[in-house]
């Protein structure tokens, strides 16, 4: 209760400082807005330089419900999708350390996958957080490039992420990737990725 009390004092303290046009408490508390605030008062922005060497760390899920009821059992279910997530890129040889993504100057970028590369092209919206990956003018992947206080988060659709899986550990079938998608699909706009760290 009394952090619910907290929360909403916080809020209302900070609306001066920053253009919020809300037409509902759920407009109001959207992650769009909340970063609005974090940025005004901090300083910082969400843009980025991609350039340079990444690391992955982990998995990355980010649920954007328009359910409320549905996205406050969402933190469980999220938990859970990162979980399995985390255990079936491990199988296939993507864990912490051992994957990195390199992006050039040059619009060039490649993986490395403990010694295996792939080699590609990108474009990046640093405006709207977009990036294209063109792996070997074979496979489009489009991803949300969102920056954290720790790094970049690389988002994409279920539906995505498994090509994108499939392609860098060259496999095609897997029944848990095929359940944390079934679970994703329970969820509007929910996306997953990796968590990078610039080396």
């Amino acid at each position: 209760m009394r952090k619910n009390i907290f929360t909403s004092l916080l809020c209302l303290a900070l609306l001066p400082f920053v253009e919020i046009q809300a037409q509902s408490l759920k407009d109001l508390l959207n992650s769009g807005n909340i970063e609005k605030v974090v940025s005004t008062i901090t300083g910082t922005n969400t843009s980025m330089d991609i350039t340079g060497s990444w690391s992955y760390t982990g998995s990355a899920i980010e649920l954007e419900s328009d359910n409320i009821l549905l996205k406050t059992g969402g933190s469980v279910a999220s938990s859970t999708v990162e979980k399995k997530l985390n255990q079936e890129l491990q199988k296939v040889g993507i864990r912490p350390g051992k994957m990195t993504f390199t992006f050039n100057n040059d619009s060039t970028f490649y993986t490395m996958i403990g010694k295996k590369k792939l080699n590609g092209t990108y474009t990046y919206d640093s405006d709207n957080q977009k990036i294209k990956l063109t792996f070997a003018r074979l496979l489009n992947i489009n991803a949300q490039a969102k920056k954290t206080s720790s790094g970049m988060e690389m988002l994409f659709d279920s539906d995505t992420l498994l090509k994108v899986i499939a392609y860098l550990s060259s496999i095609s079938q897997n029944s848990t990737l095929k359940a944390v998608n079934t679970l994703a699909k329970q969820y509007d706009g929910m996306q997953s990725g990796f968590a990078l760290q610039k080396q």
